[in-house]
């Protein structure tokens, strides 16, 4: 059976967001520089931890805030994602949500699905997506703790930025009696990257 994994960036108090998330700053205030790894590397780890984001990857789980704008309520059906339209993922991704919408095809072989009916749909269709190749929970933070959580996260790779937010959505609350065996850490001075195989 494919694995199920998330990579995704916190500062070292923990955030994986900073606050007043907004359409203008979606990553709450200060947490782009959580990010600083990805699009200006400082080194072969930071090289390689961008290479594994996408890596092995047939299909994606995403929260429905890491999806479109902060909020909630009936879809504006213009809403096409914050990446344009060729998104990165190039191949489907399911989005949680309490409101339904059509699926929405993008160029380069992404296709949003929206999903109404919980975390276990959503994993269970994103399973069969990607056939042989690995599940991806994309995040954000709720939705990663919701798997964690579920106890259905196998991987989590945490991309520590040497940053500090004060506030924001804070990755590892409500996930329980929650067991991580390091795997691999690397790192450089934009981020610490850590893989951890989550213990049952």
């Amino acid at each position: 059976m494919s694995s199920v994994r998330c990579h995704i960036a916190i500062s070292l108090d923990g955030y994986a967001a900073g606050p007043n998330q907004s359409m203008e700053d979606p990553l709450g205030e200060g947490g782009e520089r959580l990010h600083t790894w990805m699009f200006e590397p400082t080194g072969d780890a930071d090289v390689r931890a961008r290479e594994r984001v996408l890596e092995g990857l047939g299909a994606f789980v995403m929260g429905r805030n890491m999806f479109g704008p902060p909020g909630s309520g009936d879809w504006d059906e213009s809403w096409r994602g914050w990446w344009g339209e060729d998104p990165p993922y190039h191949a489907p991704v399911f989005v949680l949500t309490n409101y339904p919408r059509e699926p929405l095809e993008m160029d380069g072989g992404t296709t949003f699905h929206f999903v109404t009916d919980g975390i276990e749909s959503a994993l269970e269709q994103a399973r069969a997506a990607a056939g042989d190749q690995d599940v991806a929970i994309a995040g954000g933070a709720s939705t990663v703790q919701q798997y964690l959580a579920a106890g259905l996260l196998d991987e989590m790779h945490l991309h520590i930025a040497p940053v500090i937010l004060g506030g924001g959505e804070r990755l590892l609350e409500n996930v329980g009696d929650l067991r991580l065996a390091p795997v691999e850490a690397t790192g450089t001075p934009a981020a610490t990257h850590i893989i951890y195989r989550v213990v049952r």
